[in-house]
């Protein structure tokens, strides 16, 4: 038994300090590179404004809005589907560097050192994940004060100090996921053009098909694509944690644990599966 916790514990040992440095290297970088906190917040942030005011008039509130204690507007609707986009974004941005480090020769130096790939996995997802809770958090936090402004008129979010940590460690859990997908994408590819075309045909409608942007009550096939989207449970798991008042359990908005299960399952799939990735003999894993 002593021997066993020896070896638990080496193996921590191991780890840690490999992923503390590749995590901390993610940071130094974002914050050496302000022009990469535009790409995540500005355009989500425009989004949620010029779609917000253009499609006030027309949105029609889904059946489950009927137990909010307010009337719910179109920007109401939209505010967790912006947060989860930031976090996309953000996901995107930090696992994007990993081609850019292996055409530099930093990958393959991480690659010849005398850890556990599974160290890259970790660093890399810890790092974007640290990067993406404080973005997203930042706007949850800014957001409901625009409506004293009148950006963002009717937007009527109030949540209290246990809502607010309940919120923080579920957005955690979506950054864990999309962080996860994100490097799992990036991983193979050789080429920046050929990740943001994947982005483009498989990351941003995934995000669009989450009932981010539209309820998606109208067509049985599009419904379908929506419950069958694992990120359709981590944007509905945030919206019972920023609404008030009890919702009730829809086609649209499943339960928190169906949420909370769902987004766990679909991070710890991705997690091992760019652990896989990286510890088997391929090309890209060459030191």
């Amino acid at each position: 038994m002593s021997n066993t916790s020896n070896t638990a514990n080496d193996e921590v040992f191991r780890i840690w300090p490999g992923t503390a440095a590749l995590a901390s290297r993610e940071l130094v970088r974002f914050f050496r590179q302000r022009t990469r906190v535009i790409g995540a917040i500005g355009q989500p942030f425009i989004f949620w404004v010029l779609f917000g005011a253009g499609l006030r008039g027309s949105f029609q509130s889904p059946d489950w809005a009927a137990k909010l204690q307010q009337p719910l507007t179109y920007q109401e609707y939209f505010f967790p589907g912006i947060a989860v986009l930031i976090v996309m974004f953000t996901a995107i941005f930090s696992t994007i560097s990993i081609i850019e480090d292996r055409r530099e020769g930093f990958l393959q130096g991480v690659l010849a050192a005398p850890v556990p790939r599974s160290v890259i996995v970790l660093g890399k997802v810890l790092g974007g994940t640290i990067l993406a809770v404080i973005q997203a958090g930042l706007f949850l936090c800014i957001g409901p004060l625009l409506s004293y402004v009148g950006l963002s008129p009717g937007l009527q979010i109030h949540v209290d100090a246990v809502q607010a940590i309940c919120a923080a460690i579920f957005l955690t859990l979506i950054a864990i996921e999309l962080t996860a997908l994100g490097f799992l994408i990036a991983w193979p590819m050789s080429s920046t053009q050929g990740f943001h075309a994947i982005m483009s045909i498989f990351l941003m409608p995934m995000w669009l098909l989450s009932g981010s942007f539209f309820p998606g009550d109208g067509s049985n096939w599009l419904a379908w694509i929506i419950k069958l989207n694992p990120l359709t449970y981590g944007v509905a798991g945030l919206r019972r944690l920023l609404y008030s008042g009890e919702l009730p359990v829809t086609d649209t908005l499943p339960s928190m644990a169906v949420c909370l299960t769902v987004s766990a399952v679909f991070a710890a799939v991705c997690f091992g599966i760019c652990t896989w990735l990286v510890s088997r003999p391929t090309a890209n894993n060459v030191a």
